[in-house]
């Protein structure tokens, strides 16, 4: 081989492998070869602005709970909106089978929602107490993300109205057992700052509500689950739990499905 034919050969090769390792549309220094996507910026080249609109959609509560009678539950939250904007909507209530499909504990909101920081966003709007009992209005202002070990949290505080405040927390985790079972704790709290006989509610802690559930993700997009649930009813609101023949302690055996979109 002669020197000229192996000067061209090894030309070949080092133009093959710039061909190769280069990605299509990238600027090489020193190499004559021209981009539109870097355009020499570094270190990952411009910014691509993603404005695009997304849907999601969870029910992370849709069961039945049986116990000293049966009722049904549902829990779930739905937003539109891209990075930084979001419309939210959340909706809770419960169907009292045993007191001929009369719904109670409904809750439904409309929320605007900003990200605050890298793991919290904060929400404001309206709540409306929908059900069969007395209709409230209500301003919404709250924050809700991840805490520390990946908890997903939230509190909400609620100006009503009629000039009442209140307080919900949420808290729940998923503990991975394996990959498609998990086991989810979860905690709920509620405080109002008056008491309001149409809604069934004291002043202070009204209630408290928890659950451990263990579910199968046959996809990510719905699992079985089966658990227990124990709700308090405390102060004020225990009283008036009492005097509608209702139970303060109440702990309930429940099986349900996990919905998302």
């Amino acid at each position: 081989m002669t020197a000229v034919t192996a000067g061209r050969l090894a030309g070949w090769i080092a133009a093959s492998l710039v061909l190769v390792v280069v990605p299509a549309g990238a600027q090489v220094i020193g190499t004559g070869l021209s981009s539109n996507t870097l355009n020499g910026a570094a270190p990952y080249g411009s910014p691509i602005r993603d404005n695009r609109v997304y849907i999601h959609g969870i029910l992370n509560q849709f069961e039945g709970r049986s116990g000293d009678g049966n009722y049904f539950r549902w829990d779930g939250e739905a937003w539109a909106g891209d990075d930084w904007n979001r419309i939210w909507l959340k909706s809770e209530g419960r169907d009292n089978a045993d007191r001929r499909g009369r719904v109670s504990d409904g809750d439904q909101e409309l929320l605007y929602d900003r990200p605050i920081s890298r793991y919290f966003d904060v929400q404001a709007g309206l709540r409306y107490d929908l059900d069969n009992g007395t209709s409230r209005t209500w301003a919404a202002l709250g924050i809700q993300g991840l805490a520390i070990d990946f908890w997903n949290v939230e509190a909400t505080v609620y100006a009503s109205d009629r000039g009442d405040y209140a307080l919900r927390t949420n808290a729940y985790y998923d503990l991975y057992l394996m990959q498609r079972l998990i086991l989810q704790p979860q905690f709920e709290t509620n405080w109002y700052t008056k008491k309001d006989q149409g809604r069934g509610v004291g002043a202070g802690l009204s209630d408290i509500d928890t659950g451990l559930r263990l579910r199968y993700d046959i996809t990510r997009k719905f699992a079985p689950y089966v658990g227990v649930a124990y709700q308090r009813f405390l102060g004020g609101t225990e009283n008036l739990t009492r005097a509608q023949g209702g139970r303060p302690n109440d702990v309930r055996f429940l099986f349900g499905i996990r919905l998302w979109y």
